[in-house]
């Protein structure tokens, strides 16, 4: 899969930008703070419906305007696709393939592999759980529909049943209707148990390969699924904690609650781990992404990789632009240096000014 264009209007810092884009690396540079990541947060958004920052719709319009456009000209098995996404500040985000409006943003998910690493990636490992549990639901959402339509129901019926749970503290009697949502949140919950348990045993079989090739051979790394409630005691588990989520007035288990674990030699390196050890195996989480999703969709992803570099050791970055092979890459940095002093090829190089972008003398499409 390659992105062909990119067309901002009033997006962030952005008035009216086109950008062409080479089927190789491209590098986005310049001093910080004058857009690179936001031309990648466009991407991300069409990819995915989402900001990478958690950021809402409203905070990415431009200050000055009420609206922005993001058009993505993509071509995918020797199909060509366009996405049109229209973001608004004070309504929901339309969004149209080929023209065509669709009416659910999932429908979206999927059409557009990309693979995402910033330098707040790095700490993935040693991180909260939400950060970990966030990594899986969006890599699982553009790879299964299925999944994204039982996590959509399954944080609804979660944020319904903490309202009751609310209502119930200052009403007793509505206690006997919390069955109803205890049964339909474990039906869904117990559907995302088992997807997330063989996302683990998938990316296991790529993930322990990477990281002992990573690491020269000294470690073998694996993923371990942490589950709140094993698969089938989902529903007894809610209900022996009624009482207890009535006094704390919240869900206390579920899927929103597991964890996953890196472990290598036994040993948990998101808790006794080197700082070093936690980069080494972020790095091979994120490679091993980019394999899951080409083993899965039979594609390949786009690479977009945030100012990672100047947080990676040159081991690592050696190892990380040579595992990229033929999948587009779009990069962001403050300066060319590395990739001139290491001879990394580059097919095509942006400069980034406040808002502005200048192709050089190499434009067009390749």
């Amino acid at each position: 899969m390659v992105i062909k264009s990119l067309e901002l209007s009033h997006f962030r810092n952005y008035g009216f930008l086109n950008l062409l884009f080479d089927k190789g690396t491209n590098i986005l540079y310049g001093d910080n703070a004058q857009g690179k990541t936001n031309i990648l947060e466009a991407i991300y958004l069409c990819a995915t419906t989402k900001s990478h920052k958690g950021a809402k719709d409203k905070d990415i319009v431009n200050f000055n305007e009420d609206e922005a456009h993001i058009r993505i000209y993509l071509e995918k098995k020797g199909e060509e696709f366009r996405i049109d996404m229209h973001l608004r500040k004070n309504k929901s985000k339309g969004i149209a393939i080929d023209g065509a409006r669709i009416k659910k943003a999932a429908e979206l998910l999927g059409l557009m592999n990309v693979v995402f690493f910033s330098p707040e990636d790095l700490s993935i490992i040693k991180n909260g759980p939400a950060e970990r549990r966030r990594f899986v639901d969006m890599e699982l959402c553009q790879l299964d529909s299925y999944y994204l339509y039982n996590l959509n129901h399954y944080n609804k019926i979660v944020n319904q049943r903490n309202r009751l749970l609310k209502d119930i503290w200052q009403n007793p009697s509505l206690r006997d209707t919390l069955s109803v949502w205890d049964e339909q949140l474990a039906d869904f919950g117990e559907k995302l148990i088992e997807r997330r348990a063989l996302f683990a045993e998938q990316l296991n079989d790529i993930l322990t390969d990477i990281h002992e090739r990573l690491s020269g051979g000294r470690e073998k790394l694996r993923i371990v699924y942490e589950p709140d409630a094993e698969k089938g005691t989902l529903k007894q588990r809610l209900a022996s904690g009624t009482d207890r989520d009535i006094r704390l007035k919240m869900t206390s288990s579920g899927p929103h609650r597991d964890d996953f674990a890196f472990v290598t030699e036994d040993i948990d390196i998101r808790r006794f781990g080197s700082q070093g050890q936690q980069r080494t195996a972020a790095l091979s989480l994120k490679l091993s992404e980019i394999e899951l999703v080409k083993k899965m969709t039979n594609d390949t992803p786009v690479l977009l990789l945030d100012d990672v570099l100047s947080e990676l050791d040159s081991n690592r970055q050696n190892y990380l632009l040579n595992s990229i092979g033929e999948i587009q890459t779009i990069i962001t940095c403050t300066g060319l240096d590395d990739f001139v002093n290491n001879r990394f090829e580059i097919d095509k190089v942006f400069k980034v000014t406040n808002g502005t972008v200048d192709a050089g003398e190499n434009g067009g499409y390749q």
